[in-house]
Parts: structure tokens; sequence; C-alpha cells
């Protein structure tokens, strides 16, 4: 399935998209896409629903995060070595994470703001988990159990605030607009090897990002294990695990984000993302 919330922004409805590509409402089977409706036991319910009896949306709905109401948003930092490499760090011995602040959320065309004081605007293409089962002490085998799907994050980051403000990476990750994730959530059903998925990030047009999920140093299900040991997932939690190659700060000279810049990023089988910067 492919799982989406539509509509206005504080009023999005629970929808799926239909073999064809056409959007349909969920609302009288389901209140919204939070935690509870990525449980297995949901999941199955919805599953068995026949698309062709869901009402039809018609024109093209903003689309909102898909989904809502979650207690945290996990980064995993330098998960790609040659991302390490061109950012000037070590590849790492563990994974890395960071918080990314809940209120960065949001929807997967959603302008992205470029924040007050802000000096290197960079973009980061991500492939992230939304977590369908608690999970605490998970071993690396049974990780992928946990999952309910997977979507496309765009890891926007403000390297200024990140690295050289001090302190943690979270304030260079957490402004509003920082975390637009979607289009849609895909079940893990219809991805048969989560680590073979190629992705990519455009900059006004200009290719910046190829990459492709088979070369994580960490694979999504040691990312999760590795979290679960630190601290307990909960249903509807995003992990977002790293981005390959070709940040802005990578480039030679180095290259930002600026008011009017277009970013679209996409992964294979979980859609596409677009993004106009904007002042905050």
């Amino acid at each position: 399935m492919k799982l989406v919330r539509y509509g206005e922004k504080g009023a999005e409805k629970p929808g799926l998209i239909d073999k064809s590509g056409q959007l349909r409402d969920l609302s009288a089977h389901i209140k919204d896409l939070d935690g509870a409706a990525y449980a297995p036991e949901s999941l199955k319910k919805l599953a068995a629903i026949d698309p062709a009896s869901l009402p039809a949306v018609s024109g093209n709905p903003r689309l909102g995060a898909p989904v809502t109401g979650i207690s945290k948003f996990v980064a995993i930092g330098l998960n790609y070595s040659d991302h390490a490499k061109e950012t000037g760090n070590p590849i790492p011995a563990e994974p890395i994470f960071f918080l990314k602040a809940n209120t960065a959320l949001s929807g997967p065309n959603d302008p992205v703001e470029k924040p007050r004081g802000s000096t290197k605007l960079d973009w980061e293409v991500e492939i992230a988990v939304i977590i369908g089962t608690r999970a605490k002490y998970v071993s690396e085998a049974e990780a992928l159990n946990y999952v309910a799907g997977y979507t496309i994050c765009n890891d926007v980051s403000e390297r200024n605030f990140q690295i050289e403000r001090l302190g943690q990476w979270t304030k260079g990750k957490s402004h509003d607009t920082f975390g637009p994730v979607g289009p849609w959530l895909v079940t893990k059903d219809e991805i048969p090897d989560v680590q073979k998925l190629s992705m990519w990030l455009d900059v006004n047009g200009q290719r910046r990002q190829t990459g492709t999920t088979a070369t994580m140093i960490f694979s999504i299900a040691k990312c999760i294990s590795y979290v679960s040991q630190f601290m307990t997932l909960l249903p509807g939690d995003i992990v977002t695990t790293g981005t390959p190659p070709g940040v802005g700060m990578g480039m030679k000279p180095p290259t930002y984000l600026n008011v009017g810049d277009t970013v679209a990023l996409g992964i294979e089988g979980l859609g596409e993302q677009r993004q106009v910067i904007v002042e905050a």
C-alpha cells in the first residue's frame, strides 16, 4: 500500500494511492495516519479494503507528511562512506545519530524556509523508516519486523548552525520545514530489498546527488537495532538513515541554497518530492 495524508496543513485526511495512481479517501475507515494506524493489525485491516470501494479524490490536493503525532524524529549521520569523505569526516565505527525536532516535520512539497541568519543551507536525500511496532533492544536480525514502511526525507541542514555554532547537530537540523517527509508511506511488503534502491536529488534542475541504499555503511536494520539500544522507538516514529555524496558542503567550492531555489528528489519505488526555498 501507498498511504498518504492530504489536505491543508493541520486538517489533513488519510488516504491511499491505488494501483492506477488515483488518490482515494480513507476517512470512513481511519481517523488519521498516526502511530496506531501503522501497527500491524491496523495495516492488515487497511490492506483488506478494496481501493475501488473508496471515494476518489479529485484535483491535486496538498500532501502532508504521511504520519502525524510522532514521539520522535531520529536521524542517522554520515552513513555513506563517500559522504563522510566529502565532508572531511572519518568513516564512523558505529552509527551516529541525533534528533530532529518534531516541529521540523513538513509535507513533501511544502516550501522550505531559509532561517534568519542562515548562510549555509544544504540538502540531503534520505530513505526514512516509519516504525510500526514498539522497538526496544531489538536485534539486527529482527529489526525490519518493527517497520511499518518506508518513505523519503530531505534532511535539510544549516551547516553554519550545525557545525560552527557549537553544541549538537540538532540546532542545524531542526528549523521549521527542515524535515519534508513523503509523498507517501510505502508498506514494507512492496519493497523487495530496501538495500537496493536508487536515489537522486536535483537543485534548480541540475543533478547533485546520485546514490543507492546499497552503499550504506550501516544497513537500515542495523540502524534501527542500534537506536533501540539507547531509546525506545514507538509506532509512528521516523528514523531517517543518512545521505549519499553530493551535498552542498562537499562541493568545490561549497554551494548552498538561496531563496528561490528549487530542490527535487526521489527514491526508487517511494516517489518524489519538490520544494522551493523561501524566507523564514
